[in-house]
């Protein structure tokens, strides 16, 4: 039992084991007990698996405390809450992906439960090279935290532009190489058709296989943002790993709740961009004041300001929606009554 000691990404192997066994255990539980059968989840079924979810990221900090200290339990709460909030980005796209393909309810969490398998395996790699990169070279972290800086400026600007998602180059390159079928086969990802051309039978991809892609796809280019987020709240990969999943997992679970009411946190984006300003700026400002590190307990309760700020005008600006326009009548042309 002593290769259990051995460290891995300087945490001891039974920690990293403990958290992909209670993870392999929350999906097989979610999809062999709670989504054995394809079905529309409701709101009210999304909101309870959401808050077991939630439940379980939180309980988890009590584990980080208990075998580190409290200050990576700050560490690990922030890192929680920013990546869940940085990922309602995702569930916008997401939604317009299931829009664009329309894939039915009833097969959406099969979509959402395959693409959990990715995430693990694509953030497990990014955060192990982040890691590496940070453990060899320091300065990395000030690229990140300008990136971020930049991002969140870039996204102030972009936010109430609409995605496109009909204009994307991967869906065209996928139809050119893949053979896909125009409707759905059920929840079926691939099925065997006769060939048009040969009349053998063939594998063609559906186009729920395709939402699956994009789905992909869509998680790794927000990666690209909330990945280095985390890494300027803390470069213990065991907290940046372990919240990340927590996060992910508990939004993908809540995403049948919000998609009703997305319309509601069109504002949000703009809090999610100050959010990447203020966690990149935060190793600025550590060197500016002397700090060896920004205090974890305010980067907690200054995103959770920025958050609440966000939501709640958010909320209050879409209560009330602006009338519309009223029309104005058209002069009948000349000759006519």
């Amino acid at each position: 039992m002593e290769f259990l000691l051995i460290l891995f990404l300087g945490k001891p192997l039974w920690m990293w084991l403990l958290f992909v066994t209670l993870v392999v255990l929350l999906l097989a539980f979610d999809l062999g007990v709670l989504n054995k059968d394809d079905h529309e989840i409701g709101v009210a079924e999304s909101l309870k698996l959401s808050a077991m979810y939630i439940t379980l990221g939180l309980a988890f900090s009590g584990f980080i405390w208990w075998q580190m200290d409290g200050v990576a339990t700050a560490q690990y709460l922030t890192a929680f809450v920013a990546e869940k909030t940085l990922a309602m980005d995702n569930i916008f796209v997401i939604a317009l992906i299931f829009g664009f393909f329309a894939i039915p309810r009833e097969y959406q969490h099969r979509v959402l439960f395959w693409g959990i398998l990715g995430v693990i395996l694509l953030r497990g790699i990014m955060i192990g090279l982040g890691a590496t990169l940070v453990e060899q070279y320091s300065w990395v972290l000030y690229i990140f935290a300008g990136f971020l800086i930049l991002t969140g400026i870039k996204m102030l600007f972009v936010a109430d532009k609409e995605h496109k998602i009909e204009d994307n180059g991967l869906i065209r390159f996928l139809k050119r190489r893949l053979n896909v079928t125009e409707e759905l086969h059920g929840h079926d990802f691939f099925v065997k058709k006769p060939d048009p051309v040969t009349g053998k039978m063939v594998r063609f991809a559906t186009p729920l296989f395709l939402a699956l892609v994009m789905i992909e796809i869509a998680d790794l280019v927000f990666a690209v943002d909330s990945v280095p987020a985390v890494f300027t709240i803390t470069t213990d990969p065991y907290i940046v790993y372990t919240s990340n999943i927590f996060a992910i997992l508990g939004l993908r679970a809540l995403y049948f709740a919000l998609a009703a009411i997305l319309h509601r946190f069109a504002y949000l984006k703009y809090a999610l961009s100050v959010l990447l300003v203020f966690i990149g700026s935060k190793i600025f400002i550590a060197d500016a004041m002397g700090w060896e590190k920004f205090p974890p307990e305010w980067s907690l309760a200054i995103t959770f300001a920025i958050l609440g700020a966000g939501v709640a005008f958010s909320l209050w600006k879409t209560a009330h929606p602006a009338p519309a326009a009223p029309e104005v009548p058209q002069a009948a042309p000349r000759g006519e009554s």
